[in-house]
């Protein structure tokens, strides 16, 4: 594996060792490289160290499966927690895992953060709780401030298209160490 490969592994152990000292060492990190450091924001997610918590609740057992700067593909087993009232994914949780994937592919883009200014979500299909999915999401314009990028989630197995979303993002001003302590 090159490098990439390299860092999908760190972050992979960094999730499931729950390594605090690894999580601060990225962190910290001034001018490093833009996929480690969205790899390490996204790890500081969905262990609830940065955001308000929920995210970590709509993230569990979200798996890096390749990341390369502005691509990245994920494995996800659609958790309990995040069903609704009929056993499916709940619409809101899967729209607020768009949200997140799509802030951290642009951060391994652009190494930057981003708020969102524009945000459609289309639904193709519903799904169950704990079935596979996998997630594509890929930086397809940089204007400067404004990036978009793409989230698509299909089911495991036959590639049906369960959602995808597209964002338009804004530059923000805050610096990875400030989000950190949020």
């Amino acid at each position: 594996m090159g490098r990439t490969g390299n860092l999908v592994d760190i972050a992979t152990k960094m999730h499931y060792e729950g390594s605090k000292r690894k999580l601060k060492e990225s962190q910290n990190m001034e001018g490093g490289d833009s996929l480690k450091k969205s790899l390490a924001l996204l790890h500081g997610v969905i262990n609830g160290k940065i955001g308000h918590g929920l995210e970590a609740i709509v993230l569990q057992g979200l798996h890096v499966i390749h990341a390369e700067k502005g691509f990245m593909r994920f494995d996800f087993v659609v958790p309990n927690i995040v069903s609704d009232a009929d056993g499916n994914w709940s619409v809101g949780a899967l729209a607020l895992l768009l949200d997140v994937i799509g802030i951290v592919t642009i951060y391994s883009f652009a190494n930057r953060l981003t708020s969102t200014v524009d945000f459609n979500v289309s639904y193709y299909s519903t799904i169950k709780i704990q079935e596979h999915v996998e997630i594509k999401s890929k930086v397809s314009a940089n204007r400067r401030k404004l990036m978009h990028v793409v989230v698509e989630v299909r089911r495991e197995g036959n590639g049906e298209v369960i959602a995808v979303g597209k964002l338009w993002t804004a530059s923000n001003k805050l610096t990875f160490a400030q989000v950190s302590k949020l």
